[in-house]
Formats: C-alpha cells, structure tokens, sequence
C-alpha cells in the first residue's frame, strides 16, 4: 500500500508478482463477501483488527520485519500497549518450576509489567493465572474460536478482564504443529525480553528464546539441577549467553533502559517506487545469491549490484510465491 497508493492497487499486482516470483498458480485474494463475513463473525466474538501503529497492537509487535500486518485482538486493548515481559516454559513442568513462574509473574505484575504467554499447559499457565489481575496477555497458535489446549477455556475467559488475546491467525484456524513456532514469535516479538523458566533440549520454549535473540529482545534463564531433563536446555542457555536471574528484580535490572527508550515503528527504507521492470538477468543474480542460509538485505543489494528498489520486488515476488523466509534482523532465505 505504502509503494502502490492504496489496497486496490496493491492487490491488482499480486497474481502477476507472484508469477514472477515463481508460483504456479496465484493465491487467492479474499472477496469484499469474504471479508464482511469474517468482519461480522469477529463482532460476535468481540474481536477488533488492528494493524501496525493502531491501538491494540502492541507496540514492539510493529517494529518487526515480520509483524503481522493484522491481528485479532480481544479483552482489554490497554493491556496491550503496556510494557510486557514474557515467561515461557515446560508444559510438563516441575512443581518448583510451576511455583517459581507464578511467583515471578506476580511479582513483575505488581511492578507494573504485563506477563505474556502462550496459554499453554505447564509454565504458560502458571505465568497467566498468577498475573490476572495485573493484566497478562495470550497468544493463540489458532482463531480466536479455536482454542488450544481447550481445557484452558475458561482461564482465556479470566484472562480477557483484565488482560488480552491476540492472534494472527483467522477464525475457523485449528492450531497445527508448525502454527506454533510462528505464534512464538508473537510472544517475544511483543514483549522486552523472555524468561524461560523450565526447558528440555530441543523444545517449543528454546525456540522462543532463539527468535527472541534474532529480534533483539532480552532472553534471561532460570538455573535447573543438572540432572532434572526439563533444566537442561535453561542451563545451556545460561551457557551461551543469556542473563541468569533469580527474582524479579534482575528483570527489571536488565529492561528499565530498554524502556527509556523511544519505540520506532518500522518504515519503508526509501521513497524510491517499486521497479517492476526488473529483467531476468538481474532476477536470476539475485536469486542465484539466495540460499538456505540467512542473508542480510544490505549484502545482497552490494552483491547483486542493483538498486534497492529492484532487489526488494523480487524479494516480494518470492515471499508470494512461497518461496522466501525472513528471519530477524533483514535477514532472508530461499525455501
């Protein structure tokens, strides 16, 4: 909208960027029916849309190169433009493990921090009942009419007094497997930093961590024993770098100068107009200098010796086909 003027126009060059990019078949564009439908279906459920820089998104969300441009936003829309920590963890979580999450929720709650989370069994959910009437917030993997695990039903309904949902994902959406690392970045997207209570190797949490380190957000550890599994993969974190805390107060420590400073939302890099003349010379070049690993725009405009300008469209050109990722930090690469 930003390159094109308005959505129309927007919308009217996609089937022909997405070609170039490589698709076999354009994606289908939501009809003006479809969307009304969606529309009158949020308000039953008291859900708001919100984008980027309007109430309701949270702030930090926004300055993501990968923010959702829309969110379902339900329960209290101030909750979500407070400063917010996030805890995550175990979903078979110990018995310390669980009282140290609510204890630390409750005590950044009472300073004044909401506690985000992802609703989940285990950490999640210690983190969410011990910060209710502070305000905490959850990010759903599925529409705000599927939720999972659907036993904590009724703590979303606690939750939306004080506190929000959001979500990306539209109504009708059952969670999958692979929804839930993209909710993850959701959670510390939104937030200062992350805590991560309790988490064995190769887990949903340590992925949050690592997304949280790509954005820039803090990422503290809790110590666990070393012979309890569910500590492993916090103790290893603690090993590469992250800030070992043990009460609320070393959170608060680390993020108080992040909070004074100003928050910039994300803008277009330049005013130059989107070529799309680019020629099958310089698509292929830019192409060509993709891969599996990550890349930073800045390099790969150097590298292919184009404008900026040219190397952005057939970048969109293959995030519409499906075929590129964004990671943290400018960073692209070719699926």
């Amino acid at each position: 909208m930003s390159y094109f003027g308005s959505a129309r126009a927007a919308l009217e060059r996609l089937p022909d960027m997405a070609r170039r990019g490589g698709a076999a078949r354009p994606g289908r564009i939501c009809s003006e029916d479809d969307a009304r439908t969606e529309l009158a279906a949020c308000k039953r459920l008291e859900v708001s849309l919100a984008a980027p820089g309007e109430a309701g998104y949270p702030p930090r969300l926004a300055t993501l190169d990968d923010a959702p441009p829309l969110l379902g936003v339900r329960g209290a829309v101030e909750a979500l433009m407070r400063p917010m920590i996030a805890i995550v963890g175990s979903r078979n979580a110990s018995g310390a493990g669980l009282k140290f999450a609510g204890q630390l929720a409750r005590d950044l709650s009472q300073s004044g921090f909401v506690i985000a989370s992802g609703l989940a069994r285990g950490i999640d959910q210690a983190a969410h009942r011990s910060s209710l009437d502070g305000g905490t917030v959850a990010m759903l993997a599925g529409g705000h009419d599927r939720i999972y695990p659907p036993e904590h039903q009724d703590l979303l309904v606690a939750i939306l007094n004080s506190g929000a949902a959001i979500s990306e994902m539209p109504l009708g959406h059952a969670p999958r497997a692979r929804d839930f690392p993209r909710r993850n970045r959701l959670i510390s997207g939104a937030a200062l930093g992350v805590v991560v209570v309790e988490a064995a190797h190769r887990s949903g949490s340590l992925i949050t961590a690592r997304i949280a380190a790509d954005q820039g957000r803090e990422v503290f550890a809790v110590p666990g024993s070393p012979l309890d599994p569910r500590a492993a993969g916090t103790n290893d974190l603690i090993k590469q770098g992250a800030t070992l805390i043990t009460e609320a107060s070393d959170v608060i420590s680390a993020v108080e100068p992040i909070m004074e400073r100003p928050i910039a939302l994300r803008e277009p890099d330049d005013n130059e107009p989107l070529d799309f003349e680019a020629d099958a010379s310089d698509r292929a070049r830019i192409v060509n200098l993709l891969g599996p690993t990550p890349i930073s725009l800045d390099d790969l405009i150097r590298m292919a010796d184009a404008s900026p300008a040219i190397v952005r469209v057939v970048l969109l050109e293959l995030e519409l086909a499906g075929r590129l990722e964004r990671h943290g930090g400018g960073m692209v690469s070719l699926i």
